[in-house]
């Protein structure tokens, strides 16, 4: 229901969002990601945006609609989730929060504290899908969809296309869960995460499902739309930590910078940003800039960031105007 009466309905922000969309449309820069066979048959025009309260409130434009896997922007989640499996303790026990500034896919671990540096580049992510729990493979799949559903707030299936191209072209994933593996860094069953990696970066989304992932961060943990939560709230702040430092790959030092709101990207095109108490944000755009992010994503978030002062360090007050915005009118 709520969701037919948002369609339905005209706001402000919509507007901006068009013109936003009708000038970052144009921009053909960038570079679909092809490491993954089944990613390269993106089309470089698709380009959504869309844009979740933490009220439930939704406004969209473009191709908000149209699927692709979610890639890396499953790692902050699965972060979460092992966190509710184990605790902050032992997790951070077997993988760190330090940022690498170095490519997403680089083979680099912290010899000192024998874990990965952060869950964010491949080998933490990796070293997460081995701490998720489940008396047997096919349970920790299960719990795995499940969580992403309870964020998304609809039911969620792997694109076993994109899993098995994922798994034919692996092996620089499958060479560092050996050597993780070899330093005592993952249990034996590293093989079965690996496959569970697999299996998270296949998932198929849309623009509109990761502003509702944005918009639960940005309530706690409680999704908008369906009341459900998708995480303890004391926990939130953990993955928005990480996705602040660490989420937009080798990048995220100049994100932060010029940005400043959480945020994590993925090889398909997609950007999750959450702007804590107000809203979240997902976009799609395949090409890709050499750090591995969306061309288009990044400028619209940063468009959007200073038109309406979302920048952590800016008055949490200006964050709140855009809400303004979604004041919803009949057509």
């Amino acid at each position: 229901m709520l969701l037919g009466r948002m369609k339905s309905a005209a706001a402000p922000i919509r507007d901006i969002l068009k013109d936003l969309h009708t000038r970052l449309v144009a921009n053909y820069e960038g570079k679909i990601a092809d490491y993954i066979p089944e990613l390269s048959a993106a089309s470089p025009d698709s380009f959504g945006i869309a844009l979740c309260t933490t009220d439930g409130q939704i406004v969209e434009y473009g191709d908000y609609k149209t699927s692709f896997t979610i890639q890396s922007v499953s790692k902050p989640f699965m972060f979460g989730l092992v966190i509710g499996d184990h605790g902050l303790d032992h997790v951070l026990s077997k993988v760190g929060v330090e940022p690498t500034g170095e490519a997403f896919n680089s083979i680099v671990l912290d010899e000192v504290s024998n874990r990965p540096f952060n869950p964010m580049v491949n080998s933490g992510a990796i070293a997460t899908a081995d701490l998720v729990k489940g008396k047997d493979y096919p349970e920790r799949v299960k719990r795995m969809l499940e969580m992403f559903s309870r964020y998304s707030g609809r039911e969620v299936f792997v694109d076993n296309t994109v899993f098995m191209s994922e798994r034919m072209t692996g092996h620089r994933n499958r060479a560092m869960a050996h050597l993780m593996r070899n330093f005592d860094m993952m249990s034996e069953k590293f093989e079965e995460a690996l496959e569970l990696y697999f299996q998270q970066c296949s998932i198929l989304v849309n623009a509109h499902d990761l502003s509702v992932m944005g918009a639960t961060l940005a309530n706690g943990g409680l999704n908008p739309l369906t009341k459900i939560r998708a995480i303890e709230s004391e926990n939130v702040k953990y993955l928005l930590s990480i996705m602040m430092s660490c989420g937009m790959y080798d990048y995220a030092g100049e994100w932060a910078f010029r940005v400043g709101i959480p945020a994590k990207s993925g090889v398909a095109g997609g950007i999750v940003a959450v702007v804590p108490g107000v809203l979240g944000i997902g976009l799609y755009s395949p090409l890709l800039d050499i750090k591995g992010n969306s061309v288009r994503g990044v400028k619209a978030c940063q468009e959007l960031s200073q038109k309406f002062s979302l920048h952590a360090f800016e008055s949490s007050a200006a964050a709140s105007k855009i809400l303004e915005l979604f004041s919803f009118k009949k057509r």
